[in-house]
Order: structure tokens, then C-alpha cells, then sequence
């Protein structure tokens, strides 16, 4: 018979032998010139195209970077998921430190995914405790080009506030400067800056008695920020296991929790890299006021399946904007527009000047084309190229816009069957739509009009009288991706 130590260490050779099966290749990569900040890289042997990139708890006073960090490697590996691990700076009170290192960590990942046989938009981030709030920062704070594209929280640190969490992970971040500003503190919460269909879907992982973070304050309010916005979102608490079980085997629940955390992976629908890439912008109709998990049965989403996996559609939306730039709410100042030209689209659909009807807006209507003009030469520069070169040609005929990217798609309102926040259905018919079609002319648009094509059409919406019910928003997809359909195939 075999002595312990012989069995011991050929569990160990095993366990080896394994991970050398499933990981192809380990390698560390320095993410500044001193080397106090590095991504450790386990690359699969038979590489699935996704990516996580893993982001170790420790209180922002430490780094837990075994339970919380390599240890997940082995089966994510085996699941054929690239995995890097970030040993990211402390902040003492600094939080552009650890910030600027996961964020550098995504970019090389993305800049690195066809030598690592990664798919760029299949890159997901990966926290433990406050690891789960510097993933939860990132996701809701960074740019489109380094934001991940799924987010698994473990136990996430979620609030500022030291009464809520936990208090050596809020000082450490924002310092203690920091701890007595409200608007970082409130900021840095990151269930407060959860934006609707832009914070990447999410899953969260905790254990209820938890004594160090506590669930509710913390991983629940992320996840209520979230289902309250209509993002994609799932939660598991387990009975127990308190904080800081990671990846350990010693976890009551830990093959249970590999087996939802799988199921969660599995079921996610990453766009095919090739796919036609269509940014639909616009105001709460885009958005899906009123249309409850918008992010799923919003028109945008009803688009996309209308479209099909060759096309990749994305949801701009922002409820209240205008098109205005000195509108009460401008839409060329959110996020939302930042990340629609960072998207780099083929197709982008715009739906806006319902909100610019309102009297506090139309006020300054002399700058509508203009500001029309604007986003649409900032979509695609070469139209303003091509009307600059070719204005008499222009005025008498207009320009083609079938050799440009992005094609613009432009949308008349809908019709305001009630004056619902001051809209103004004369204002749009007479004012508005004009405007639009006068611009769409000089740059060769696509005009789709839905004001005539919702006419008489009271049962597609709801009872404020201006936004889609759940059979407006399917008609509107039907429509748009008509159209889309319709020019793809000349």
C-alpha cells in the first residue's frame, strides 16, 4: 500500500500533469517600467476565444493572488478561457494606480487577440472583494475600448461609504481625502454609476453570512442597479462560506458554484468578429422607456434578432436627450456617444428630435441642422469631405452616401399623439422633419419615416401618447431592419 506522502505527492504530479495538459503556455508581462505592476498569463491549449482578465482581492492593502488569482486557472483553462491575472499597485490613496493597471492589462489583451487566438469582444474582468470593486470601477468607469465585455464579481467591496462595507477597502482607495469628498464617494460606489445598456452584463457570487462585506449594501446593490436599469444581471448567494473562498476547493459549494458560474459562461452570445456592426442612437424611444429588461425586448434587441448573428446590433440610447447641443439634456455630451463612435459602426440608425420639440429646446432651432451636421460628419468624416469638395454638385442633387462608412440611417419622430413633458408633434411636422430631410439631402441619407409610418397607429403606443408599447418597439424593429435588409441586398 501507498504511504500518504506517496499518495500526496501523486495527487500532485497528477494535478500537474493536468494543468500542463490544459495550459498551453504561462508567461508574465510587466505593466510598468519598475515592474510593480504585472499580468500573469495562462493561455489555453485549445483556446475557446474568450479571455478574463482576473483581478485579486486583498483590501487594496494586499494582494490575495492565489485563491483569488491563480488558482482559477486550471479550469479556466480547461474551459478553454485565456486567463490574466493582475498584480496591480496598491493605491494608499491613489486609485489611478490600480486603475490604470487593469486597464492597460484589457488593452494588451485586446491588442494581443489575434496572436492569442482571443476574440477582442469576448474579454471579460474577473474581481474577488475589493479585486470585485476595481472590476466593478472598470465596468462602469472606463473608456469602451478597455471596458471588459462581461464582469464576474466574488464578493464584490460595491460602496464607498465605510458604515457599508468595508472600511480599510474605502480608505486605501480614495484616501482619506478622498473618504471626505461625497461626490467621490458617491461616484465610486459603483452601484450609482451603473449605466443603462453600457455597464457590461454581470455575474455575482457571494456566500450569506459574509461578515467582512456585508451582501446587501454591497454585491446586492450592484445587482439591484443593474435589474432596476434592465442590464443583464445574475446573483448567487450561497448558505454560507463567508468571505475570501475564491477558487478554493475547501468551499462547501465550490463545485456547485464552477457549475453556475460555467452555465453563466456558456450562455453568453459573443458577435461574431466579422458581424456587421449597427449603433442604434437616439433618445428613451432607442432607449426603451418603459419597456421593461429593455436591454433584451427593446427594439434595438428585437433588431438584432430580426438581423441575425451576422449582424452585431448595440443599444445608444439615452431617455430625455436632444440633438441639440444647447438642449437641457444634449446627447453628443454622454457616454453613450462616446462609446457609439468608439463602437466604429457600419450601420448607425438615429433616432432623435422628439425631446428637441419641447419649448426650453426649440428655442434654439437656428442650430439644429448644424448640430445635425455635426454628428453625422462625426460619424463619417469623409461625407463632409466629399460635400466640401462637391458643394455645387450637392446643392443640385445631393450626395451618395453607398460608398461610405458608416451608413447613416436617419429617422423622422414618430408621431406625439399627446403633449406629454411639453412635446410638440406641430413643432416636429413643421420644424423638425424639414430640417432632418433638408440635411439627409445634402449628404445622400437614408430617410426612414416614421412619423407617416406610425401615423394612425394609436395601438402601438402607450399611454403617455409618445413612446412604443411592446408592439410599437416590434414594429419599429420590423421597419428598421427592413430597410437595412432591403439596401444590403442591391
Amino acid at each position: 500500500m501507498k504511504t500518504t506522502k506517496q499518495l500526496l505527492l501523486s495527487g500532485l504530479l497528477l494535478l500537474a500533469a493536468t494543468l500542463q495538459a490544459q495550459t498551453l503556455k504561462k508567461f508574465s508581462i510587466d505593466l510598468t517600467d519598475d515592474a510593480k505592476a504585472q499580468m500573469v498569463c495562462f493561455l489555453p491549449e485549445k483556446p475557446s476565444g474568450r479571455a478574463i482578465v482576473g483581478v485579486p482581492g486583498g483590501g487594496y492593502s494586499m494582494l490575495s493572488n492565489t485563491h483569488e488569482g491563480y488558482l482559477a486557472s486550471e479550469w479556466l483553462n480547461k474551459q478553454g478561457i485565456a486567463y490574466f491575472v493582475v498584480n496591480y499597485r496598491l493605491p494608499n490613496g491613489d486609485r489611478t494606480k490600480p486603475m490604470g493597471d487593469v486597464m492597460k492589462a484589457i488593452r494588451i489583451v485586446r491588442d494581443s487577440a489575434a496572436v492569442w487566438n482571443i476574440h477582442p469582444h469576448d474579454v471579460g474582468i474577473m474581481g474577488f472583494s475589493a479585486g470585485g470593486h476595481l472590476a466593478s470601477v472598470i465596468s462602469t468607469h472606463a473608456d469602451y475600448e478597455v471596458r471588459p465585455d462581461f464582469t464576474i464579481l466574488f464578493y464584490p467591496v460595491i460602496s464607498m461609504e465605510e458604515r457599508l462595507s468595508h472600511k480599510w477597502s474605502c480608505r486605501n482607495f480614495l484616501g482619506e481625502e478622498g473618504q471626505k469628498n461625497p461626490e467621490l464617494v458617491k461616484d465610486f460606489s459603483t452601484q450609482n454609476a451603473v449605466k443603462r445598456h453600457l455597464t457590461p452584463p454581470a455575474i455575482i457570487i457571494m456566500a450569506n453570512d459574509d461578515r467582512l462585506v456585508p451582501p446587501v449594501t454591497n454585491g446586492v446593490a450592484y445587482y439591484s442597479a443593474m435589474r432596476n436599469a434592465g442590464n443583464e444581471c445574475s446573483m448567487y448567494i450561497y448558505p454560507g462560506g463567508d468571505h475570501g473562498f475564491g477558487f478554493g476547493p475547501w468551499f462547501k459549494y465550490h463545485d456547485q458554484m464552477l457549475t453556475d458560474l460555467g452555465n453563466w459562461l456558456n450562455a453568453r452570445q459573443t458577435p461574431k468578429q466579422d458581424a456587421i456592426r449597427v449603433a442604434c442612437v437616439g433618445n428613451s424611444i432607442t432607449d426603451g422607456h418603459g419597456i421593461d429588461m429593455a436591454t433584451q425586448y427593446g427594439y434595438p434587441a428585437l433588431l438584432q434578432k430580426k438581423l441575425g448573428e451576422g449582424y452585431w446590433v448595440k443599444n445608444f440610447g439615452v431617455s430625455g436627450r436632444t440633438l441639440l447641443n444647447k438642449g437641457d439634456l444634449p446627447y453628443m455630451n454622454e457616454m453613450a456617444w462616446k462609446d457609439a463612435l468608439a463602437f466604429n459602426p457600419d450601420i448607425v440608425i438615429i433616432k432623435l428630435g422628439t425631446n428637441d420639440s419641447k419649448p426650453q429646446n426649440w428655442q434654439h432651432s437656428a442650430e439644429f441642422k448644424s448640430d445635425l451636421e455635426q454628428m453625422i460628419t462625426s460619424l463619417a468624416p469623409s461625407l463632409a469631405q466629399s460635400v466640401n469638395k462637391k458643394s455645387k454638385k450637392v446643392a443640385k442633387k445631393g450626395l451618395s452616401q453607398e460608398s461610405v462608412k458608416p451608413r447613416i440611417l436617419l429617422c423622422t419622430p414618430i408621431p406625439a399623439l399627446k403633449s406629454f413633458w411639453n412635446i410638440n408633434d406641430s413643432v416636429i411636422v413643421n420644424g423638425v422633419i424639414p430640417m432632418q430631410l433638408e440635411v439627409a439631402k445634402k449628404y445622400g441619407l437614408q430617410v426612414i419615416d416614421l412619423h407617416t409610418l406610425f401615423s394612425n397607429a394609436s395601438d402601438l403606443i402607450q399611454p403617455d401618447g409618445i413612446h412604443p408599447n411592446d408592439k410599437g418597439v416590434q414594429r419599429l424593429a420590423d421597419i428598421i431592419a427592413e430597410q437595412i435588409l432591403q439596401n444590403s441586398a442591391k
